[in-house]
């Protein structure tokens, strides 16, 4: 079995496993459907067989292979200097505004709270440059959401060119981390990658201080040379865990 083959065969078992619907654009099949109960044991099996933590993939590879599309390389291509430095430019205009000391973003009690300002600054200042376009990516149905990977599409109206690009924020210091902190979560109507395009991650720092965040830089990530790891991991919420239970008081309670 060719390599490819067998890489996309694997990554649809583990989108079962995951709970995500997954096509694949080379043989124009529907989505894989989960296996029957008796068959759970042997999936399993498959997957730790093939030691799938230890691995690491191509995201390109990963991208491509769930939507059909093209992750573009990041080059000296005239529209991709144009779209770099207008990432550039709003990043400087949203950094000044969001560091200003009556700005909201400074009393967030979680940095993460703050990555839809971030989203909405770069939105707006791109939108203000000529021949620039961006807006937030439709999925596959064509529904305009905020969550899931990209966070925002930017066209170059001169080459037609897309460009995905995902703000994160990141605190300094911590540039080195092991820790998780990018995902891509493959789903069939709620995918945003839905056009060949250069995929953008911008990585904003943080000094740590809690309310009282000041942003001081950003590092410009081409992902067509990530390589990511999978981790496969069975999910329950609460309403599956506790949905047929009672609540439990202590004896003294009245």
């Amino acid at each position: 079995m060719k390599d490819s083959t067998r890489f996309i065969l694997l990554f649809c078992l583990a989108s079962i496993i995951l709970g995500v619907a997954y096509w694949n654009p080379i043989t124009s099949t529907p989505p894989c459907k989960p296996k029957a109960p008796r068959d759970d044991a042997a999936l399993v099996r498959s997957l730790l067989g093939d030691d799938l933590s230890n691995r690491t993939f191509s995201f390109a590879t990963i991208a491509e292979a769930c939507s059909g599309k093209k992750v573009l390389p990041l080059s000296s291509n005239p529209a991709h200097l144009r779209v770099t430095a207008a990432i550039t430019q709003a990043l400087t205009l949203t950094l000044a505004e969001i560091n200003q000391p009556d700005s909201p973003v400074r009393q967030l009690r979680r940095i993460n709270e703050a990555s839809r300002f971030f989203e909405d600054g770069i939105h707006k200042h791109i939108n203000e440059m000529p021949g620039l376009k961006c807006d937030v990516p439709p999925t596959r149905s064509g529904e305009h959401q905020r969550s899931g990977y990209p966070d925002l599409r930017i066209i170059d109206e001169e080459s037609n060119l897309v460009f995905y690009l995902d703000p994160k924020l990141v605190e300094q210091g911590s540039a080195e981390s092991t820790f998780r902190t990018f995902y891509f979560e493959p789903k069939n109507e709620t995918l945003k990658i839905t056009e060949d395009a250069v995929h953008l991650l911008v990585g904003i720092e943080h000094d740590g201080k809690e309310r009282a965040w000041t942003f001081t830089g950003w590092r410009l990530v081409d992902l067509s040379t990530l390589q990511v790891r999978l981790k496969a991991e069975f999910q329950a919420s609460n309403a599956d865990l506790y949905e047929k239970t009672e609540l439990s008081l202590p004896q003294n309670a009245r």
